[in-house]
């Protein structure tokens, strides 16, 4: 099938062209409706993408959209009715749905006669039992303001699962891993037998690992704190928590390669920092030992994951008692199995596509 996966943020679209699995074309297109920035908004911006591309014969459109809260729990074709139900969760990713909602509709403005379908990243992760979402506080709360934890990353994750238990020949039906998505985004995700059973994201992507900007997981009195103590507005404490925390808060740069770079130089922020983010990770990798029991492989995936043999060596030290170890040369030179021989936890790298997932499972819709 011939299908175009378009990725719309507030200020870029990101987009890719398959025939099958084979990439006919990719590109991405930023600021968007910026002073500096190539168009003014996001029709032209697509109309950009469809007049740079052959769509001659094309299947589909697949449209990444972040949250689909509890309504979605897979890849779904988009009418009127999904459009509402995509809007009506807006507040619950306010940075993210309303750009995917204009791709959308610009989309299905210009390709009338072409089937569109969103794909969620939450979607992946609406198999993790109710004690692993619901969060214990007043449930007519909860209830009445959709919260819970939905998990992010979701394709990733599905796509990262799949290709570990094909990698060491396991069946994905029986295969326990756990995957690490570490970008600037990171999030952690226990997989049992193709599905979600936890992750480390909440009801929003800040919850869970030290970030690139994000803080992760915080006591929620330190907002409290700063609002009633320090005299912060609310605004303020969500804008440093999402976009002045995590390693940009620490250290000043938000780059784990600038970090590790200091922090091979001695340097005490860097140090402290980098020791964090790992500690994170390898707390989360327990607990998800503990969930699933045992693991059959850890997964490496995303721009750090898959790049820094520093941070994974650092982020399983120490866990030789549970049977996890990395190979030294294996790890540096990023081989897809770093662990030794005979490991009883297999240890992988496995690069990511998000993408090719999304456009699988746009296919996967069109077959049914």
């Amino acid at each position: 099938m011939k299908i175009l996966v378009l990725n719309s943020g507030s200020s870029s679209v990101k987009y890719r062209l398959f025939d099958g699995t084979a990439t006919l074309a990719k590109g991405l297109i930023e600021r968007i409706g910026e002073q500096d920035g190539e168009v003014a908004d996001h029709e032209a911006a697509l109309q950009r993408v469809m007049s740079s591309v052959d769509l001659a014969g094309l299947d589909a459109v697949g449209h990444r959209v972040v949250h689909g809260g509890a309504e979605f729990a897979e890849a779904t074709l988009v009418d009127d009715v999904l459009v509402a139900t995509v809007e009506r969760l807006v507040p619950l990713a306010p940075l993210h749905n309303p750009a995917a909602l204009s791709g959308i509709a610009v989309a299905r403005k210009l390709l009338p006669d072409v089937p569109q379908v969103a794909v969620f990243d939450t979607a992946f992760h609406q198999t993790i039992p109710p004690e692993g979402t619901t969060y214990a506080i007043d449930a007519s709360l909860a209830d009445r303001w959709q919260i819970r934890r939905y998990g992010f990353h979701g394709t990733s994750h599905a796509y990262v699962a799949r290709k570990t238990a094909e990698l060491l020949g396991l069946p994905s039906a029986t295969a326990k891993v756990i995957t690490l998505h570490l970008g600037n985004g990171a999030s952690a995700c226990a997989v049992d037998g193709g599905r979600s059973v936890a992750t480390s994201m909440g009801m929003s992507p800040l919850a869970g690992l030290v970030m690139g900007t994000r803080c992760g997981d915080i006591d929620p009195t330190v907002i409290f704190h700063l609002h009633r103590v320090a005299g912060l507005p609310v605004e303020e404490i969500e804008r440093s928590l999402t976009r002045s925390a995590g390693m940009q808060g620490l250290t000043g740069d938000n780059d784990m390669r600038s970090v590790e770079h200091r922090w091979e130089q001695g340097d005490p922020a860097a140090t402290l920092a980098f020791d964090l983010y790992c500690r994170r990770i390898k707390e989360y990798v327990g607990m998800y030992l503990a969930v699933l029991g045992r693991a059959d492989a850890i997964a490496f995936t995303a721009g750090v994951g898959e790049k820094s043999p520093e941070v994974r060596a650092a982020s399983l030290a120490g866990l030789t008692a549970l049977g996890i170890a990395i190979d030294e040369d294996r790890n540096a030179r990023s081989d897809r199995i770093i662990s030794p021989e005979g490991a009883a936890v297999t240890v992988c790298v496995v690069p990511t596509d998000e993408e090719l997932e999304i456009a699988g499972q746009v296919a996967a819709v069109l077959s049914r």
